[in-house]
């Protein structure tokens, strides 16, 4: 069972990176099954910490990177593989913005 401190942190949209979530916690974040989070983690939606899912850490930005995959797979119908590819390239183009942004400063 999450902690309330844990439940309110989690409860809004923004989650600190050094924040880590087991595996129930994030299904409980997410309210996704364990098998979809294996699904995410195998197409490379979602990176691990740890050799088995019972040592599974994950970071907060996972949470943010499972809502981005589930609007995509609901708005656009790109199936796991492409959102993982989607997601990955829209994190490297945000990269790219900020490294451009400080060029330009």
């Amino acid at each position: 069972m999450m902690s309330k401190e844990l439940q309110k942190l989690l409860s809004g949209d923004i989650l600190e990176e050094d924040v880590e979530l087991t595996l129930a916690e994030l299904c409980d974040t997410c309210q996704l099954p364990a098998e979809t989070v294996f699904s995410l983690v195998e197409f490379g939606v979602i990176e691990p910490h740890g050799r088995n899912p019972g040592s599974w850490r994950f970071r907060g930005v996972s949470v943010r990177r499972i809502r981005c995959a589930q609007r995509l797979e609901r708005d656009l119908g790109v199936n796991t593989a492409g959102a993982a590819l989607a997601i990955d390239l829209l994190e490297e183009i945000e990269q790219l913005r900020i490294r451009l942004h400080r060029f330009e400063s």
